[in-house]
């Protein structure tokens, strides 16, 4: 082997690293009904981001959401699961990927409703939404606020 081989190979491997840790986003598994039109964008939305995705079509999303510990309140039309954290409704991907980088003390994060604008809810008009940090006992705190573009 040539030292220009070895330095040529050990360039290369060291450049593709940062690609590898940056897509390398551990799987999420998402519940939610067969026609949900909004649920498969939403998929489509964290597979763009560097997720790999495991959906699941049940019979009652809402289901999962009460396993996983988040209140009824902060519904929405699909659950998912990732890292031990519950992901309630349009919930971007790159909040997702800092409640895993961060690893607060919390069931995980909700986006209650469907807001226009949000993840997988895009359209002619982007509403003004938060997503939330519930903790335990349902409490819940503004992880990531998201403003209006109405006006603009």
């Amino acid at each position: 082997m040539s030292l220009h081989f070895l330095r040529q190979t050990t360039l290369a491997a060291l450049l593709a690293l940062p690609l590898a840790a940056s897509a390398a986003q551990p799987v999420i598994e998402v519940y939610k009904t067969a026609n949900c039109g909004c649920c498969k964008e939403w998929v489509k939305h964290l597979e763009a981001n560097g997720f790999k995705v495991k959906a699941n079509n049940v019979a009652d999303p809402g289901d999962y959401r009460q396993k996983f510990g988040i209140p009824a309140e902060y519904g929405s039309c699909h659950t998912g699961r990732v890292g031990g954290y519950a992901i309630e409704g349009h919930v971007p991907a790159a909040d997702i990927k800092r409640l895993l980088a961060d690893k607060p003390k919390a069931r995980g994060l909700a986006v209650p409703g469907m807001p226009m604008g949000s993840p997988g809810m895009e359209g002619g008009r982007k509403d003004a939404y938060d997503v939330l940090l519930v903790k335990d006992g349902g409490k819940s705190a503004v992880f990531q606020r998201y403003e209006s573009t109405e006006g603009d």
